[in-house]
């Protein structure tokens, strides 16, 4: 059976922020149960035009043909001022490009989130931004979202030292895997009316 392809998409312009160490631990945890991950980072996003502009025509074509070949979907943001990132949002309205597609946006996908921020006031409100645009774009938000407190929570060289967080983020991984698998198996599982 093909084992299923997990994409991450996230992170700040920093390649060591917690945000994509956090992304990178869910990616793990992913590979971890027999997935395939491709890694769509901050350094990525921060080169992409903003969506529409001018100048942007081709510009996404890595992170657009990457959503179509997925079989699950993981993005992770920065919690700032209490919704996501300017990066992130960019790199989600660039999936417009799959608008007419077979299979248009996330339509029927497992889609874990993850949310860093230093506090707590930023994940609730980012977590409930991430599920409404995951909704809008007909993916299916996985039961764990990961709000990670960046003050209580610390990464370094891809370990987070709060035993809790590591324990979300590994959840969002394997949720992703295991639906996307399932999917795989029964392709009814993931329709979409």
């Amino acid at each position: 059976m093909k084992r299923p392809l997990i994409v991450g998409i996230g992170g700040t312009p920093n390649p060591n922020s917690s945000t994509v160490q956090a992304l990178e631990l869910a990616l793990r945890a992913a590979e971890e149960a027999n997935a395939r991950t491709r890694l769509i980072d901050g350094r990525y996003l921060m080169k992409l035009p903003l969506y529409l502009a001018e100048g942007s025509a081709g510009a996404g074509q890595e992170l657009v043909e990457a959503v179509r070949a997925a079989d699950g979907i993981i993005i992770a943001s920065p919690g700032y001022h209490g919704t996501i990132s300017g990066a992130v949002k960019n790199a989600i309205d660039y999936i417009e490009e799959t608008a007419k597609d077979p299979r248009p946006y996330f339509d029927g996908l497992p889609v874990g989130l993850i949310v860093t921020a230093f506090g707590w006031q930023a994940t609730g409100s980012t977590l409930a931004t991430m599920r409404s645009i995951v909704h809008a774009l007909r993916g299916w938000p996985t039961p764990m979202g990961a709000a990670i407190n960046t003050s209580q929570s610390n990464f370094c060289d891809g370990v987070c030292s709060d035993a809790s967080a590591a324990k979300q983020l590994s959840l969002v991984g394997r949720q992703v895997a295991e639906f996307a698998a399932l999917a795989l198996r029964d392709p009814a599982i993931g329709e979409t009316a």
